[in-house]
């Protein structure tokens, strides 16, 4: 079972990962409601292609993290990271589902933008089955 979670959840986060690189070399497809804004007449300031990159590194990292957990890859790790690296990303993505309370999670104030309305239907819910499937992998293992 851990390594049909981790393979799924792999496979998430390479999607997200190679999106951002996409957006980081240039692409503009899906850039119009992944990035919040409080009227929807406001255009978003997009960061630029240094830090999309760094977000595309990080997904995959995360991603690589799983397999890593699920014994599928073998990479040593700091023990702080083997220990505590399942529970920190269970939170991460638990917070991020319930969101900072104007634009992004489950709670936000402004949920009628592109993005709002993405966030409520994709981003949030996606966030919490990572969570899940993430808690499930670290009280398996």
């Amino acid at each position: 079972m851990i390594p049909t979670i981790a393979i799924l959840l792999f496979s998430v986060f390479l999607f997200l990962s190679g999106i951002h690189f996409y957006w980081a070399l240039g692409g503009k497809w899906g850039t119009g409601a992944v990035f919040p804004t409080q009227p929807e007449t406001l255009k978003p300031q997009f960061p630029g292609p240094v830090p999309t990159a760094i977000v595309g590194i990080c997904l995959m990292t995360i991603g690589l993290f799983y397999l890593v957990k699920a014994e599928i890859l073998t990479i040593q790790l700091p023990e702080l990271i083997h220990i505590y690296g399942l529970k920190f990303l269970t939170v991460l993505f638990t917070i991020r589902a319930i969101g900072e309370f104007n634009y992004i999670g489950f709670f936000k104030k402004y949920k009628q933008t592109r993005f709002g309305n993405n966030d409520t239907k994709y981003y949030s819910p996606l966030c919490v089955l990572i969570a899940i499937l993430t808690f499930m992998m670290d009280y398996i293992l």
